[in-house]
């Protein structure tokens, strides 16, 4: 059995019942690309006792340096019956299988073993590494030894062995300085090899005093809350295992500052089992949303998503607003920020003659045109050029866009796009291309997301990989209840109980969902995986043919090539709408 990291990383496993192969190697030089091993010496320790020991001299393709003969006492005529690398090495691989490597200054010892096993064919066993030097950087003080060298060290801790650049002997050394630094670590609470190898990584001294806390959370699937000395919440995440997740945070594992900080601040995390892994996800949405933690960066303020709609009156607009009202009028969305939501108005703008002023218009209104009238992208109804009929024609387009048929708009979109980059303006392609992805993006949200939002009860359900069932059901977008059913049982008593035990949910104004867009988001995703099974359903579930969702099929994949292009289209041969408007020709 191959051990590697990972794996004492998930048992825990306590020091003292790590099997450690500490090892030394004396080498014709510096460098494995162009140097032999000449010793290999190991000992075996387990829990403080030594279980056995590996030493043997190894042949050199090449003779031995002098300067090497003088420092390790070890010659060619040494070494003239011993064995070549291709023999010793599966011996030594054999007493280490299993274990974890130590070493002082393991990267030099185990690039040295590496090289060997590539050039005798092989395989590395991927086996954990633990590196003396590191660990010794982080515990042995420049008042206790002059350096951190095995000699230095082994006089500190008192070894038995003097280390003389001979590899059993310096192994044999390197054993009691490893004892000396597991016995300093266990007086600061590190009792596993998890614990020993993140302790000797850059984990602050606040990471390891508030490790206990990930010690009584349960392992199982759900959501853990840290929480500051008042009880409020600091950072809301989601794990498969809570007790695994949690304690990657006290060690090496985490890189992230912010949680470095956060964790020096939390006193205590809450764990919140869930059944499935979507209700895991969406009580994440639910507790950001509704406690704000400072420690989180996404899903904050859902409240705050605004959409674009397309006003009831006599001459419509399109006007960004925060809230879906039940007036009649069409809505697209939502957009995250205000950015993308003017950049898909101005994309509706560019081939849609929508008049762009703010004021009230009445068919008696009579009020001076705007420029936009002048350049033929407006009918100015303001001044009686259109009737409310012509005007309705235009708007029409818009709705249709909106939450229909898209194809007109976007084929409109697109042959401006090629018309800018067939004249090499590609900073103004660039910038209706990104208009013009924003536009399909929120219109597709919004239209796989209105069925939804608008159906009273979808039950589905998808086959565990244990066996039985993981059945939600989704009342208005929203997630009402969540259960999983045992392996062979019949699932439907377990249905039936569901539907009348979920929440109850008022009716919402669609498009938008009874709940937060990325909940629904996250629903809509779990019925869409492969292999989920429609139960029941009270509504309808439809997106529409030709709409948004279709266009920006097309539209990502061109906009991911479009990233990096040369500068010159016109030597690539491509067909215009092939053209990347996101490449920018320099000097233009």
């Amino acid at each position: 059995m191959q051990m590697v990291q990972e794996t004492f990383d998930d048992l825990g496993v306590a020091l003292s019942d790590v099997t450690f192969v500490v090892v030394d190697l004396e080498t014709t030089g510096g460098s494995p690309a162009d140097c032999g091993i000449t010793e290999i010496g190991a000992v075996k320790v387990r829990g403080g006792e030594v279980l056995g020991e590996f030493q043997t001299l190894v042949r050199p393709s090449t003779p031995i340096p002098a300067f090497i003969t003088v420092l390790t006492g070890i010659s060619d005529a040494m070494v003239a019956n011993s064995p070549r690398i291709d023999a010793a090495l599966p011996a030594f691989l054999e007493f280490a299988r299993g274990s974890v490597l130590v070493a002082h200054n393991a990267g030099f010892d185990v690039s040295f073993l590496k090289a060997a096993a590539q050039q005798t064919g092989h395989p590395w066993p991927g086996l954990a590494v633990l590196d003396t030097v590191r660990l010794a950087r982080q515990l042995v003080h420049r008042d206790e030894a002059p350096n951190h060298k095995l000699s230095s060290l082994a006089t500190l801790f008192g070894a038995d062995t003097t280390p003389d650049h001979r590899a059993l002997h310096d192994a044999r050394a390197t054993v009691d300085v490893l004892h000396g630094l597991i016995e300093r670590v266990g007086n600061l609470g590190v009792h596993t090899l998890e614990e020993l190898q993140s302790y000797h990584s850059r984990v602050t001294p606040a990471q390891r005093r508030k490790r206990f806390l990930a010690d009584a959370m349960p392992s199982a699937p759900g959501v853990y809350v840290f929480k500051d000395h008042r009880g409020e919440p600091l950072y809301v995440g989601t794990a498969v295992d809570i007790r695994r997740r949690t304690r990657t945070y006290f060690t090496a594992s985490e890189t992230r500052r912010r949680m470095a900080e956060m964790v020096g601040i939390a006193e205590s995390i809450t764990p919140i089992v869930c059944a499935t892994r979507l209700e895991a996800q969406v009580r994440e949405l639910r507790l950001i949303a509704e406690h704000k933690p400072r420690y989180n960066r996404r899903s904050r303020h859902p409240e705050k998503a605004l959409w674009v709609k397309l006003t009831v009156e006599p001459f419509p607009r399109l006007s960004i607003v925060r809230q879906v009202r039940g007036d009649g009028a069409h809505y697209a969305g939502p957009f995250g920020s205000r950015k993308s939501a003017e950049a898909a108005v101005i994309a509706v703008h560019e081939v849609i003659p929508l008049r762009q002023c703010t004021q009230t218009l009445t068919q008696r209104s009579r009020k001076s045109a705007c420029v936009l009238f002048e350049m033929g992208r407006c009918g100015a109804p303001c001044i009686g050029e259109q009737t409310t009929e012509e005007y309705a024609e235009v708007a029409g387009q818009a709705a249709s866009a909106l939450i229909g048929d898209g194809r007109d708009l976007v084929a409109a979109l697109r042959a401006k796009l090629d018309s800018l980059a067939e004249q090499e303006r590609f900073e103004d392609a660039t910038s209706l291309r990104d208009r013009m992805l924003a536009l399909v993006r929120a219109t597709a949200r919004a239209q796989r997301l209105a069925p939804l939002s608008s159906a009273p009860e979808i039950v589905a359900a998808q086959r565990r990989e244990t066996g039985g069932w993981e059945v939600v059901c989704v009342r208005y977008g929203r997630l009402a209840g969540t259960t999983v059913t045992p392996r062979g049982a019949d699932p439907m008593p377990y249905i039936d109980a569901l539907r009348s035990t979920a929440e109850v949910v008022a009716e919402p104004t669609a498009p938008a969902p009874a709940a937060h867009p990325e909940e629904t988001e996250l629903v809509l995703k779990w019925l869409e995986t492969p292999g989920t099974r429609l139960v029941s359903m009270d509504g309808e579930w439809t997106c529409p043919v030709g709409g948004a969702g279709m266009a920006r099929a097309e539209l990502e994949p061109l906009s991911r090539r479009w990233q990096d292009f040369p500068d010159s289209w016109g030597e690539t041969g491509a067909a215009p709408l092939e053209r990347p408007p996101g490449a920018v020709r320099t000097g233009a």
